[in-house]
């Protein structure tokens, strides 16, 4: 499970344009997330943002609810 840090996450970055898209994927339950920033961010400011979105994926599905 995705936890406060990066250990076991699965991230991709994907080039689109002017943008690039975040993937992250908890390897424990397949559940994913994905962002769109802007690539002068900063890889580790786009892995925060992806994981955060992650977190909140996960969260979200154990109180029952669906994003």
């Amino acid at each position: 499970m995705a936890t406060g840090r990066d250990d076991g996450v699965i991230f991709e970055f994907i080039s689109v344009g002017a943008y690039v898209k975040v993937s992250a994927i908890d390897p424990a339950t397949g559940i994913e997330a994905s962002i769109v920033g802007d690539p002068a961010s900063g890889e580790t400011a786009l892995r925060r943002a992806a994981l955060r979105k992650l977190q909140y994926v996960i969260e979200k599905r154990k109180t029952g609810g669906r994003p």
